[in-house]
């Protein structure tokens, strides 16, 4: 009997890890040729380049932003919405990036934690990880000391779009592993 629960579990963790590197795979198919190549802008020059949509509207959920249960993020807006089947928004909110932006996209959950340290030194909760660019880790965290972060260090590269702890709660609660994130402009 031990011996079956053994092999079901490593015919279960087996599968996981299949279908974790489909959906990375997956993935970096969405990633744009110049950034595969490294030719892309800086994410400095990418920061200067941002372009709010709609000031008068800016929880509408975007056009063109998917299809299903995802979670949209907008590097132009820093702005997230958590998005129910039927195109549902259950929850908009704003976000502070970090100093490197991914590619518009779709990606995927690929890992969470519930608490962690982030590259900036602060301790944060509720990571959720979607990507990385140029070995920076891209996801979504909320910083355990609740008060407002420190401004960032521009001289640091750092990938965590940090939300309100509420805001995290909630995102932790939606964006579980496999669940896309739809990045836009």
């Amino acid at each position: 009997m031990a011996g079956t629960s053994s092999a079901i579990v490593a015919g279960l963790t087996a599968a996981a890890l299949g279908t974790v590197g489909f959906l990375a795979l997956r993935a970096q198919a969405t990633v744009p040729a110049e950034l595969r190549d490294g030719t892309a802008a800086s994410a400095s020059a990418a920061a200067k380049t941002k372009a709010p949509r709609d000031r008068r509207h800016p929880a509408a959920l975007p056009d063109g932003s998917g299809t299903g249960e995802r979670v949209v993020y907008s590097v132009d807006d820093d702005r997230v919405w958590l998005v129910a089947p039927g195109n549902r928004v259950r929850r908009t909110f704003t976000v502070r990036p970090g100093s490197v932006d991914p590619a518009p996209g779709t990606y995927w959950v690929s890992s969470r934690s519930h608490t962690a340290t982030g590259t900036d030194g602060l301790p944060v909760e509720h990571v959720v990880r979607f990507t990385s660019v140029d070995g920076v880790v891209i996801g979504f965290s909320a910083a355990v000391h609740g008060g407002s972060d420190p401004a960032a260090d521009p001289n640091v590269k750092t990938g965590g779009i940090r939300e309100s702890r509420a805001d995290g709660d909630a995102l932790w609660q939606f964006a579980t592993i496999g669940v896309p994130v739809v990045v836009i402009r």
